[in-house]
């Protein structure tokens, strides 16, 4: 089925994401972020144990794993820096996740949160501040503009647009173009996000360059994926039931899985046919399919 430029007036009913993004949103939100925490905590530490025959050689060389925010470990080396993906590019894994925020001055930056508090100790908000204070204060943060230019086209760019408000949704929808023009969709970035209603703000691309990731009702997202014919789907990988990856693949839709830190927990996502295992230990998985 050819790709067809994005219609965010087909997404919902309900119009665009709230930019005012209400208490009722955030509060919703941490409770699905800390439901998510236990509930990948247990799965882990079950799974991990859980005993896998190791897949054939050839789908070990050829799975697509993906370094989730980098290499990284946050004392000697930052998530979402060029350190950490330059850590990802020695180990040469295929891709890496990064998380996309806006400074005050809209300019594109790599960053998690929505503050530094937790990797830096210091209360400061990202859409607070402009470039030249984020450069002055907190260096490490890499511009979105600097990633594309040191890895587009040498690693698979999986970048999460984070739920934020767009004061100025057609400058930044420009601004992100250009920042792109050079790279080709699907084949070297999707877009991906928790709130596909954000996937409104970026109509210059296909539908198959946006990939909406399911925290827990996977059911839902599936649905949705399989509706606006976007590139796939991303979640959990014990929620990516065999069902759901036949569908998707039958639809010419990829699933991305996460998160496969174990050597048995990669195997059992290699042996299914997933498309994009996301790992925060990507440098081992890797060097695991090399050595089996």
């Amino acid at each position: 089925m050819a790709s067809r430029p994005y219609n965010p007036n087909h997404l919902t009913g309900k119009g665009f994401f709230d930019p005012a993004l209400g208490h009722d949103v955030k509060r919703r939100i941490r409770i699905e972020e800390q439901a998510e925490g236990i509930f990948h905590r247990l799965v882990n530490a079950v799974c991990s144990r859980w005993p896998r025959p190791a897949p054939p050689h050839h789908l070990l060389k050829s799975c697509r794993i993906i370094s989730h925010r980098g290499e990284h470990d946050n004392h000697s080396r930052f998530e979402n820096t060029l350190a950490a993906f330059d850590a990802a590019v020695k180990a040469r894994v295929w891709g890496i996740e990064l998380d996309v925020r806006w400074t005050r001055d809209l300019v594109p930056v790599v960053f998690h949160d929505p503050n530094t508090r937790r990797l830096f100790k210091e209360d400061a908000r990202i859409g607070h501040m402009d470039l030249h204070t984020i450069r002055k204060k907190f260096p490490l943060i890499p511009t979105l503009s600097e990633v594309v230019d040191r890895y587009g086209g040498r690693l698979h760019l999986m970048m999460e647009i984070k739920t934020e408000p767009y004061p100025k949704p057609s400058v930044q929808s420009r601004r992100m173009k250009k920042q792109l023009k050079n790279l080709t969709p699907e084949k070297d970035f999707h877009l991906m996000g928790l709130q596909p209603d954000m996937f409104g703000h970026f109509g210059f691309l296909t539908a198959k360059a946006f990939v909406p990731i399911a925290r827990i009702r996977i059911d839902r997202v599936s649905r949705m994926a399989a509706t606006h014919q976007w590139g796939g789907l991303a979640g959990h990988y014990l929620l990516a039931t065999k069902g759901l990856l036949t569908r998707h693949h039958q639809l010419g839709q990829g699933i991305g899985t996460g998160f496969a830190d174990s050597r048995r927990c990669l195997f059992r996502e290699v042996a299914r046919g997933v498309d994009w295992i996301f790992s925060n230990r990507a440098a081992q998985m890797q060097a695991i399919c090399k050595c089996p």
